[in-house]
């Protein structure tokens, strides 16, 4: 009886020692994933493997479950891509809502936003993962070192190549309140097919991302340039719009509007956008994405 106790007394404290921690394995894997489904799947192997561990040998659960986490996530991010090359048209993360998970947006919020999540998918998985613990975590480099069991000279590398590689393809993100002025105002003028207005929102080299994966109707190609986006939505404004109510949300830290089409979501819109102006015009539209588009009230 005592064995069977101290049995149930060691595995509620994994539970409690896990539980404290899965805000920020889940956080982790997301970040290196973009995917919220496929970070839940992670955390839960995680849990299943931190259960059946002979955890009187872990001197620091906290850094056991962080590393399982990157590992496995590195593991996941090296097939995903491979999964992604037969996805039609472009691919975008999947959204979180921030909104009901504030640990989640208390993080360093830079690493989470659309335009870096999609950066991102341009390093290596090791170069991402450092990157991930030390921007939005603050991880030393020692402890990263240790994770990736790497030496620190080595990570000290991998965060360089990724800042540099984030900082030259694109400025610093507006401020929260200036994203969601100016997503509000490119509904506004989306929705009127209101071209003159759509400009002077855009940067010159405005993109506009359509996840969609092969739905009807769907772009499967960027559309680029400030002139071919705003014909791209003046063109569309004549018959998408009919029968969308649009709802607000934190997707990312970021606000999202959210598409009903009767009162079920199409899908997420949102845009990310620098001090010049709008510089991605991101939908996503995938149905199979849509289980993570929160619903407001």
């Amino acid at each position: 009886m005592s064995a069977e106790l101290g049995d149930l007394a060691d595995l509620e404290a994994a539970t409690a020692t896990f539980t404290s921690a899965r805000p920020r394995l889940f956080g982790i894997a997301y970040r290196m994933l973009s995917s919220v489904t496929e970070a839940e799947d992670l955390v839960q192997e995680v849990w299943l493997r931190w259960q059946t561990y002979d955890r009187s040998t872990v001197t620091n659960p906290e850094a056991f479950l962080a590393t399982t986490t990157t590992r496995l996530a590195i593991n996941v991010l090296q097939s995903a891509r491979k999964r992604r090359e037969t996805y039609v048209g472009p691919w975008l993360p999947e959204p979180v809502d921030t909104a009901a998970d504030p640990y989640l947006g208390a993080e360093r919020g830079e690493a989470l936003e659309f335009a870096t999540l999609l950066l991102m998918e341009k390093l290596t998985p090791s170069e991402r993962a450092a990157y991930v613990l030390r921007e939005a975590f603050d991880y030393t480099y020692a402890q990263i070192a240790d994770i990736l069991s790497s030496t620190e000279p080595a990570v000290r590398q991998l965060v360089s190549r990724a800042r540099k590689h984030l900082t030259s393809e694109r400025q610093a993100s507006v401020p929260a309140a200036e994203q969601r002025e100016l997503l509000t105002a490119f509904l506004t003028a989306a929705r009127a097919g209101d071209m003159a207005a759509l400009e002077r929102l855009f940067t010159p080299d405005v993109t506009s991302l359509s996840d969609g994966n092969g739905r009807k109707g769907v772009a499967r190609t960027p559309v680029v340039g400030t002139a071919r986006v705003a014909k791209f939505l003046l063109a569309i404004s004549t018959w998408f719009w009919d029968g969308i109510d649009v709802r607000w949300a934190v997707t990312n830290g970021q606000t999202s509007a959210v598409l009903l089409q009767g009162g079920v979501p199409y899908g997420l819109l949102t845009v990310s956008a620098t001090s010049e102006g709008i510089d991605q015009v991101l939908w996503l539209v995938n149905p199979e994405k849509n289980q993570a588009v929160p619903v407001p009230a």
